[in-house]
């Protein structure tokens, strides 16, 4: 999934550049994100995708992959093959993780959205913040 985020955001961004490129540059000799080349919102557009899509499969790679990871070195080997040994607390550690993470999103979002009203420019900044 992170991979696919990744290469989605990353076509996403060379499609909007390449456009850009060839309209404002070869077509009409515009510099470089000049204001009167209308594909250059595209292209700045397509450049924020890429980076927040990339930054979030990145994110989302590592956390998923550390906790599958604890998750299979968990259990304990021995002749008999695996076992916990009761120790089930240590199995659920990276999943609680989890899971306050998702309830931590959840309270956090309700919060910014029903407590910190946002019907000025100027208090955007402060939500985010906060």
């Amino acid at each position: 999934m992170a991979l696919f985020a990744r290469v989605g955001g990353g076509i996403y961004t060379k499609a909007a550049d390449v456009g850009a490129d060839l309209v404002g540059k070869m077509e009409n000799d515009l510099p470089e994100d000049s204001p009167r080349n209308p594909a250059t919102i595209a292209d700045n557009v397509g450049d924020n995708v890429g980076d927040i899509a990339g930054m979030g499969a990145d994110l989302f790679g590592s956390f998923a992959e550390s906790t599958c990871a604890a998750l299979v070195l968990m259990p304990k080997y021995n002749v008999n093959g695996p076992h916990l040994d009761g120790d089930y607390a240590a199995a659920l550690y990276p999943l609680l993780i989890t899971a306050f993470g998702i309830y931590g999103s959840f309270v956090t979002t309700f919060a910014a959205t029903n407590f910190m009203k946002v019907d000025q420019n100027e208090k955007i900044e402060k939500t985010l913040k906060w």
